[in-house]
């Protein structure tokens, strides 16, 4: 191994016993870090202390669950187990974990889904197992296909490992279909009959860009599916759940191994929701391959107490709290659900951050159904926290929910002090967000029994309130009353909004705008219908006021592009005629003479002058930051978040949005320094947010253009908006510029 490995072992002893002894830190990742600068072949130099072999676990959710309970079971079932316990999985908390340990039989690593390109081809583990992939720290890893680039790149350079892959996940399937890997299929296999939420994060075949049809789905993009053009679909299961039940105390489910006939046994669990079931079966099927029986993996599962400040509940003052982490729209919709079980008057809390390790950009919260919340029939006492605390009190006005910020968790509890102890209390954080705020709680109260990220904490708590009954508090208008000075009279008729397929074009919450336009007519009392057009829908223009087009991935754009082209005469004459158009991003770019798909030039509807052309990097090479613009259609400063790889320059007839005032942020590309463009009542622009929630001015105006039409168009008098009270909107938009530093 040589001097390089003697060097990396010596620097990582001495820093693990100044950040143990000194520093008072744990020594998790920094150890590796400066071990694998001095021998970059680290890993693969230590892999041959696992005398049986290792398992790498990475997915969006459910990696620090499945990694800890199969390490958990893997040791009562009596093996030497190295594993990443506190969640370290870039390579360094790998190699820290390698070198923290001595002979072992099996290594077990949580890994970050990027961070296997780098730990997969040292390593060579003998199974990697594949939980999911939904959206999520888009700015950090950019759009899903690059993930699943990056982990067929790992798993080409490693060829003997085993994919265990979560057949029930069409991003997941095509891995395997593309991965040259021997692979294992798990999945559930019977409709579990769950309620589905607004976003799913694979609609289209990878294979072919039909749109994938579903005989059944879990959440999600989960479940039975299959595309009607190619073929493509759920791979047979080697490992199946079967005969599922979920309850307030508890699930269970029998495992059937293929080729055993008769199950190969059953799983019980304190805990419930379909993120466990498969949680429990990834690490069935993992403990399997390795030699685990069942038995073993159930006691882990009887003694799982991780204590991360996921899924826990405290006594505090005598009441229940709980926490847990929610870092995407998915795994917050799942959390939601836990809170809506509680029939009881309750606390919610939300604590965001925006650090690296988060994301920067949380336009990601418009794509959580809050409005769910907002049904619930108790009473609802409801917080903002973090450093998006602001951003948090928005999008939950927008849902009908009136919050309050908070400054930490300790003015949370002080607070919520004076409130009956009988009302249960829920925190739920993302990443950056979670330590602190498990922290105060630790402080304040004993924790109690705990679970990860979809466990339900009426099967180990019977403190908790029992739901109420299906059906309580659903449906009826979501919307909130009026918050402004009064309301516009209401014409006879209502003003027509047309989201221009939804289904393809919600990238980074561009649907938001549609709601928050929505809603500021409803609250001023004006009629208004939002008609959604869905791919393979049509609908006439000329009884339509105001058009969304948001933003998507390369595939979904290409197909929404192509939807649009069949409309193009009369897009050019809604346009011509004075309909107002916002257009996000992808949505926007397609306005023009043409965009680039890769290194394809794709004809774009030519409605707008102007080009998009890709930088020399190519789809890589993208503009990603937060934004603050100049803007003529605004008196106070314009805020977004941009992430595109398009480059558009405008012709000499248009107008742009708006000019960058922000040390960050480019706009149209990198030179101009102007964002986006003005083309009669048309709109578009590379903000995202989305745009319309920190910028009531920009909403207004639209909206103010769309009355205009709706009049002509119906001959009725001319409607002009009623204020709103904007304060939470301009807070907000504050913060964000305070944050850029730019100066009024």
């Amino acid at each position: 191994m040589g001097l390089q490995f003697a060097g990396a072992r010596a620097v990582s002893a001495v820093s693990t016993w100044g950040l143990k002894n000194v520093f008072r830190r744990p020594a998790a990742n920094f150890p590796g870090k400066i071990a694998l600068y001095v021998d970059p072949r680290l890993i693969a130099d230590l892999a041959p202390k696992l005398e049986q072999g290792s398992v790498c676990v990475v997915g969006t959710n459910g990696k620090t669950t499945v990694t800890n309970l199969l390490a958990d079971a893997l040791e009562l079932a009596g093996q030497r187990v190295v594993c990443n316990r506190t969640g370290a999985n870039l390579d360094s908390g790998v190699a820290t974990s390698l070198l923290h340990a001595g002979p072992s039989d099996w290594g077990v690593f949580e890994c970050d889904e990027l961070s296997l390109a780098k730990i997969l081809p040292q390593l060579q583990a003998t199974y990697v197992v594949l939980l999911n992939l939904f959206r999520d720290q888009l700015d950090r890893v950019g759009e899903i296909d690059r993930i699943q680039d990056s982990i067929v790149g790992a798993l080409e350079k490693s060829p003997d490992t085993v994919l265990v892959y979560n057949a029930d996940d069409p991003l997941c399937v095509r891995i395997a279909e593309r991965a040259a890997n021997p692979s294992i299929a798990f999945g559930v296999d019977e409709d579990l009959g769950l309620p589905q939420n607004s976003v799913a994060d694979a609609q289209m075949c990878q294979r072919c860009s039909s749109m994938l049809e579903y005989d059944y789905r879990q959440y999600g993009q989960l479940g039975s599916f299959s595309c009607p053009t190619c073929g493509f679909a759920r791979s047979a299961l080697d490992f199946a759940a079967t005969g599922v039940k979920l309850g307030l105390n508890g699930l269970s489910f029998d495992v059937r191994r293929d080729g055993e006939g008769a199950a190969a046994g059953s799983i019980a669990a304190p805990y419930t929701g379909a993120y466990m079931v498969y949680n429990l079966l990834a690490t069935a099927a993992a403990a399997g391959l390795a030699g685990c029986p069942l038995p073993a993996l159930q006691k882990a599962i009887d003694a799982f107490d991780p204590q991360n400040g996921r899924l826990q509940t405290f006594d505090i003052a005598g009441r229940r709290v709980l926490l847990n982490l929610a870092k995407n729209p998915t795994g917050f919709n799942q959390n939601l659900k836990i809170v809506a079980q509680d029939a009881g008057d309750k606390v919610v809390a939300f604590f965001v951050n925006d650090k690296e390790g988060d994301g920067r950009d949380v336009s990601w919260l418009w794509d959580i159904d809050f409005e769910e919340l907002a049904d619930d029939p108790a009473k609802l006492t409801v917080f903002a926290g973090g450093l998006r605390a602001n951003d948090m009190q928005v999008r939950l006005k927008y849902a009908g929910i009136e919050s309050q910020v908070v400054a930490d968790a300790e003015d949370l509890l002080a607070r919520i002090a004076s409130l009956s102890a009988e009302e249960n209390a829920y925190l739920i954080a993302n990443y950056t967000a979670l330590p602190p705020v498990h922290a105060v709680l630790t402080s304040h109260g004993a924790a109690g029994a705990a679970a990860e990220d979809s466990a339900n904490p009426h099967g180990t708590d019977e403190g908790f309130p029992r739901p109420h009954g299906a059906g309580d508090g659903c449906g009826g208008d979501r919307s909130v009353s009026a918050p402004g000075e009064g309301e516009t009279p209401a014409p006879a008729a209502s003003l027509t909004i047309a989201h221009l397929f939804p289904d393809l074009l919600n990238l980074y919450g561009d649907g938001g705008n549609v709601r928050i336009l929505e809603q500021r007519l409803r609250w001023r009392g004006i009629p208004v219908e939002v008609k959604r057009v869905n791919h393979g829908q049509a609908i006439d223009l000329s009884g339509v006021d105001l058009v969304m087009l948001g933003g998507g991935p390369d595939r979904e754009q290409r197909l929404a592009s192509a939807e649009l082209m069949n409309m193009r005469e009369q897009l050019h004459a809604y346009v011509e005629d004075g309909g107002v158009l916002l257009a996000i991003c992808g949505g926007y770019q397609i306005l023009g003479h043409e965009w680039l798909l890769g290194d394809e030039v794709v004809q774009g509807l030519g409605i707008v002058d102007m080009t998009t052309e890709r930088a020399a990097g190519g789809s890589g090479d993208r503009l990603i930051d937060n934004i603050v613009l100049t803007s003529p259609l605004a008196k106070r400063p314009v805020v977004g978040y941009e992430n595109h790889a398009g480059r558009t320059h405008l012709g000499a007839g248009v107008e742009p949005f708006g000019a960058v005032a922000s040390s960050t942020g480019h706009g149209n590309n990198d030179a101009d320094k102007q964002d986006g463009v003005r083309y009669k009542n048309v709109v578009g622009t590379y903000l995202h947010g989305p745009l319309l929630a920190k910028n009531p001015e920009v909403a207004d105006d639209l909206l103010a253009r769309a009355l205009q039409r709706f009049a002509s168009r119906t001959g009725q008098p001319a409607i002009e908006l009623a204020p709103l009270d904007d304060a939470v909107e301009q807070d907000a938009n504050d913060a964000m510029v305070k944050k850029l530093g730019v100066h009024r």
